[in-house]
Order: structure tokens, then sequence, then C-alpha cells
């Protein structure tokens, strides 16, 4: 079940870089020569991100060998006159980022890769060597961590564009990296960076960067906690500035270890050189920046972490105080990130389906007093033993998916009542009558689970909750 179609007014601009008016064709930096003139590529993934990146590498001169396990995505690269074949022979290998290349889940094609030596590299690496080949000083800023870079992303970017200025913004949120235009030199990329996407760069430096938070996840690629530290902090070499959270150990740790600037950002605490929120109030060394009550897409602490790190790499770009805390006050938000989707008898309905890990559901959980909890999917290594300390803010847990029995074990045991539902279906009726027999005033969607045994995708997850809420209101709001 996949709900409406269901765009966000925050991600509609992002294929267009300029404030006010399209990026043409015809500007002289966007129109290059070919870059990747006879080097033979070989793109292995023909998704969302896949087949635009064979096309663009096309377009700028490579000799394109593509390939997907899939018959339908070979089907369409084939429309688009793609040679399609499994590459044996190639110079330089570009993966989709789910598709593993060590290890022993390694695909055949990252084998035959390891076999002649050819590197295995990311979109974001084939954009900037291509940025660069052009001769634009556009900058780089890559964004990071295990939560929140979705929204440090987004709001970066609706800070520099109130700032008017010239910018993309991509990579794992919104458009791929090589569906964005070349940049002037007064441009600049906002680059949201998974780990998957980290690991595989090799030229490419990030102007700026920012590593929020580390926390488990993707172990199963990874290896460990190491593995996984290391490619999220491969985004932060060669900075000119480098923003590392502060609220989290591991993060800290690789902040003393970094070599370079580093401006640290908090949602709670002072920090010599850097940015804080103290209660409601963005501050720095200087003073404050910004009061937070305002900014009603931001709440929590983990967003006031999420504020004090897209105005430090606001302030790197050069954009002024005054700019940044009138941005703060009008960001809308993202959605999936607690999206307010309904409002029923003083009841909240919130989609955060993008909390698909326990860290990020107890972001949320900690900006409620009292709460009807919708959780559960594919777990995650750990479950939601780590979220006991928000355990008593939950009214009633209404459980679904494969989580659900080793969920609601761990919440018997806690003392939290809770039901297994099965379906996100059955859980949004009983979520209003349980809120209302509670007094809750909030039901939260935030399954600390990856969606994949129901959904395709933890945005269809809440395109889902969001189609059953407006259903909800809509029956709620008819004469008996």
């Amino acid at each position: 079940m996949g709900g409406a179609d269901h765009r966000h007014p925050l991600l509609d601009h992002l294929h267009d870089p300029r404030p006010g008016r399209p990026f043409h064709a015809e500007d002289p930096v966007s129109v290059m020569r070919a870059p990747f003139a006879g080097t033979r590529i070989a793109v292995l993934g023909l998704g969302r991100a896949g087949l635009p990146a064979a096309l663009r590498l096309r377009e700028w001169g490579a000799e394109v060998i593509a390939w997907d396990d899939g018959e339908a995505a070979r089907a369409q690269a084939a429309e688009a006159g793609l040679r399609l074949e499994r590459p044996a022979d190639f110079d330089l290998l570009m993966i989709s980022p789910g598709i593993p290349h060590r290890g022993p889940k390694a695909h055949p094609v990252a084998l035959r890769a390891a076999e002649i030596g050819a590197p295995v590299l990311c979109d974001v690496e084939f954009l900037y060597r291509a940025v660069r080949a052009a001769g634009s000083r556009a900058r780089f800023v890559g964004i990071t961590g295990t939560n929140g870079k979705s929204t440090t992303t987004a709001l970066l970017d609706h800070i520099a564009r109130r700032a008017g200025m010239v910018v993309s913004t991509g990579g794992n949120l919104g458009p791929a990296a090589l569906d964005m235009p070349i940049l002037p030199d007064d441009g600049a990329y906002i680059l949201e960076m998974s780990s998957y996407s980290a690991e595989r760069l090799d030229q490419a430096r990030f102007d700026l960067g920012a590593l929020l938070n580390l926390s488990p996840d993707h172990l199963d690629r990874h290896g460990d906690m190491a593995g996984y530290a290391a490619a999220k902090a491969r985004v932060m070499l060669g900075n000119d500035v480098a923003v590392f959270g502060m609220d989290d150990a591991g993060t800290r740790g690789l902040a003393t270890e970094h070599r370079g600037r580093v401006v640290p950002v908090s949602g709670t605490a002072p920090q010599t050189g850097g940015i804080w929120a103290e209660g409601v109030s963005l501050r720095d060394e200087r003073g404050v920046i910004a009061d937070l009550s305002g900014a009603i897409a931001l709440p929590g602490i983990h967003n006031a972490q999420n504020a004090a790190a897209a105005t430090a790499l606001a302030f790197g770009l050069g954009i002024s105080r005054e700019v940044v805390a009138r941005a703060l006050l009008t960001y809308p938000g993202l959605p999936h990130r607690q999206e307010r989707v309904g409002e029923l008898d003083g009841i909240a309905f919130l989609n955060d389906s993008k909390a698909t890990n326990a860290d990020s559901a107890a972001y949320a959980l900690a900006c409620h007093e009292r709460v009807v909890w919708i959780a559960g999917g594919v777990p995650k290594a750990g479950g939601i033993v780590p979220l006991a300390p928000y355990f008593p803010r939950i009214a009633e847990a209404l459980l679904i998916g494969q989580a659900a029995e080793e969920f609601a074990a761990t919440l018997a045991a806690h003392g939290v009542p809770n039901r297994i539902l099965g379906t996100l279906e059955a859980a949004v009726p009983a979520a209003l009558e349980a809120a209302r027999r509670t007094g809750s005033g909030a039901v939260l969607l935030s399954p600390a689970c990856a969606s994949f045994d129901q959904f395709r995708s933890f945005e269809a997850r809440g395109d889902a909750f969001r189609t059953l809420v407006a259903d909800l209101v809509n029956r709620e709001a008819e004469p008996a």
C-alpha cells in the first residue's frame, strides 16, 4: 500500500539551483566538453540514481556499459539506448548505493572491479570530477550522520535560498547527484551523504562538512561500528569548515581526531568556538542567533542540534546572522519527520516514518509528554531496548509488522500497555480510540524499524499513514 502521491513544498524546488528562475542550458557553465571522453564507465544498478547517472555520463563522453539484475530496469535502460551487458572490462565502476561491493555479499561485478583494479565510485564522485573539469569553483557541502541529515540538508538549502545563493541540493535527499547542473563559481552543492555513498568517495572533497551523530546502523554492510564510522568520516576529509555534533560520544571522539578547523555544535550544551542551544535560544559566543520557540518545524533537542549545524554551515558559506535567524523561523519541515498530518479532538497525528531505528524514534518520543505510539516493521539490531527511558511517556503502544512480537515482549517487561495489530490500517483507528481513552495529546507513527516487510520504503509507509489519517478525519466529520 503506497498511499496518496504527496509532494512536499520544500522538495519541489530542489531541481532548480537559483531562487526565482530556472537554470537554463544556455548558461555558460552548464555547457561543457566531455570530461569523461575515452573513459569506460560501468554503471551497476539502474534505479533512481543509476539510470540518470548512466545517461549523464554518456552525455559527458564516457563509454557507458550499463547493467541491472532486474529485467524491468534493463528494459527501461534499453529504451534509453544504453549499452546493456554484464560489465567485464572497464576503467571505473559506479554502483547504486544499496549494492555491496565488499565482503561476502559483494556483487560479482564489484568482484570483477577488484580483479582488474577499477575504482568503485559513487555518483557524487563523478559530479565532483565533472564540476572541476568544467573549471567551476562551486563549493561542495557534505552532510552526514545516522540521524538528522535530511533535516539539516533541507534546512541549509532553505537558508541559502533565502540568502539568494545559487544552490543545488540533493544526493541522498531529492535529486540524485548526476541529475544536478554544473554550477557557477559562486554556487554551492548541498549534498546529503549516506554511508553507502561516502565509502565510495575518492578525489572528491567537501569544502564544508558536517557529521551530526553516530549510532549503530547498516552494520551488516560495514561490518561493525568502526567500519560504519570510517565510512561516515570520509565526508570530513579536507574540509575548510568541519562541523561535528557533540551530543554523542562517537562523534565527539572523531572531532578530537580531526585535523583542521572544527566547529562543535550541540542541542543542549555550550561549545567553545561553536554553536549550541540553551533552551529555545540558539547561540554562539557572540550571543543569541535565533529564538527557536518560533521554529515550529524544528521540535526537540535533536532538531536544535540540526539547527546549530545548519547555522554553522551557513556561516561558513558567508550567510549573515540576520538571514539565518529569519530562515530558521520560516523553515517548513520535511515529510515523514514528525510531520503533522491531521488532528481530531485536539489529538495530533504525527508522521515520523523516517524513524527507521531506535535512536530516531527516541528523538520523537522525547518531544511528547504522553503519546500513543505506533511502531514496528523490520527491526534493527538491539530492537527498542535503548528506548526504555522513554517508555513512561507511552500511554499505549500499537505494534505492526515483523517486529510486533519482539517489541511487545520488551514493552510488557517494562509495564507498557501494548497491542499487536499487525497492520497500519488496523493501528490508525485503534490509536484514536487509545488517545481518547488515555488523554494523550498525540498519535505518533515512529516505527523504530525499516519498512520493507509491508512497504517499499519509509516514504510509502508515511504516505499510507497520511492517507489513513485523512480518511479517519473525514469519517469522523460525517454526520451520524
